[in-house]
């Protein structure tokens, strides 16, 4: 395949993020935490390959993630950690639906 036929490489393992559910750069766009003009410009890596992220997710369809030292969840405020699991969790379900439906790019991310 021609290097200009492959999407978006994951800068840590150096996989092709074939799937949108996958992908750590569109769930950081869908939560706020990157805008979209910085889409073609951010790295990429696989939600799993950014572990610190991912420990957030927590939903049936996703297996959970754990981190261990200072970046472990579990180590913040409780209430925190929380916080950030709503927002990344919606945020992956949010970027889970938005592959079945036909919406712009704009749409994507969650409701302030």
């Amino acid at each position: 395949m021609a290097r200009c036929d492959q999407g978006y490489l994951c800068v840590v393992c150096g996989r092709e993020v074939e799937k949108i559910e996958d992908s750590a750069l569109y769930l950081r766009y869908i939560i706020g935490e990157v805008d979209e003009d910085e889409l073609n410009s951010q790295p990429e890596h696989h939600i799993r390959c950014n572990p610190i992220l991912a420990q957030f997710i927590i939903d049936d369809h996703f297996e959970p993630v754990f981190v261990e030292g200072p970046f472990d969840k579990r180590e913040l405020d409780s209430s925190e950690a929380l916080l950030r699991e709503k927002l990344i969790t919606d945020g992956w379900r949010r970027l889970c639906e938005v592959k079945s439906k036909n919406i712009t790019i704009s749409e994507f991310p969650l409701k302030e």
